[in-house]
């Protein structure tokens, strides 16, 4: 099946109780098991619920992984990912990554006895450099935040491999339609689903896919243990929000060419960020790495002299 066509139906199967092509939100906490002593579907919500699991279906199909898991939100997600790693390991991240996960790494992961260096991760040679004996994640946002820098995934997915290294992609700002990094080889994407997955600006969430099955039962193990579970009324509403992605995403992008572009020719503008733009430093490996656009997001420099 196409994206768009999985995007609709991955998940979305009838209600066999009722009929009704759209599945239910389920807001039971528990229930009931079977008779006969055994492993039964649902049990309890943290643990799955049939509405969440429709979610995490349809995201797993579409970024091509074995597992997804939903989350309460994109940081409860990243923070799932860095509990794979223990004291004394070493996490090399990017320095255009947004906010929330720069302070979880450098200000929580730093209490946690995990060291942390941050490079320029379009610079291959400098992520080549940073890697060391006790490295064992190396975190990613194909598009960053907020430069909107291009890194390479392929390319860190040589690096990563070679290392015996985990690659961790935040592809919150491209999203499955435009890149699918776990194809590349990552080990694990992460999106913030509050953003456009969700696209409606009604809820928190967020999710992540993993390439194997094994990584993606010890994420999900993490999170049954830790409790960040996505709620059934979010999962819903992400599920909703998906069946547009692919629409949203393309027409959010061509038009955010077409801002780009016009951007660059005001007075009042020192500089224009954005990967479409054909003088970008990032615009090649945006060519090779994106397809149908270059995602929503465009950022600017203003000129104070003007």
């Amino acid at each position: 099946m196409q994206f768009r066509t999985r995007a609709i139906h991955v998940g979305q199967e009838a209600d066999p109780t009722s009929g009704a092509v759209v599945p239910p939100i389920h807001v039971a906490s528990t229930f009931v098991l079977p008779a006969a002593v055994g492993p039964a579907d649902y049990d309890y919500a943290r643990t799955g619920s049939p509405t969440r699991h429709a979610f995490e279906a349809v995201m797993a199909s579409l970024d091509g992984g074995a597992r997804a898991i939903a989350f309460a939100s994109g940081m409860a997600a990243t923070h799932c990912v860095s509990m794979l790693l223990k004291p004394g390991d070493h996490l090399v991240t990017g320095t255009d990554i947004y906010g929330g996960s720069w302070r979880l790494f450098n200000d929580v992961l730093s209490e946690r006895g995990i060291s942390v260096s941050a490079v320029d991760t379009t610079d291959l040679t400098a992520v080549q450099a940073a890697i060391r004996a006790e490295t064992k994640m190396l975190w990613i946002e194909p598009t960053g935040n907020p430069l909107l820098s291009v890194t390479d995934i392929a390319r860190c997915a040589e690096i990563t491999e070679a290392a015996g290294v985990l690659l961790v992609a935040d592809n919150t700002l491209a999203t499955p339609v435009l890149c699918r990094p776990l194809e590349m080889g990552a080990d694990i994407v992460m999106h913030s689903a509050t953003k456009f997955i969700g696209g409606h600006s009604d809820l928190l969430g967020g999710v992540l896919v993993a390439r194997d099955s094994e990584i993606g039962e010890k994420l999900h193990w993490m999170q049954n243990a830790t409790g960040a579970v996505m709620g059934p009324l979010e999962s819903f509403l992400c599920c909703r929000g998906v069946k547009t992605l692919e629409l949203r995403v393309h027409a959010q992008s061509a038009t955010a060419m077409r801002l780009a572009s016009w951007l660059q020719k005001q007075k009042s503008v020192k500089r224009v960020y954005y990967p479409g733009l054909e003088d970008d430093p990032g615009f090649a490996t945006a060519k090779k790495q994106y397809h149908g656009g270059c995602g929503a997001m465009v950022s600017f420099e203003v000129d104070a002299d003007v």
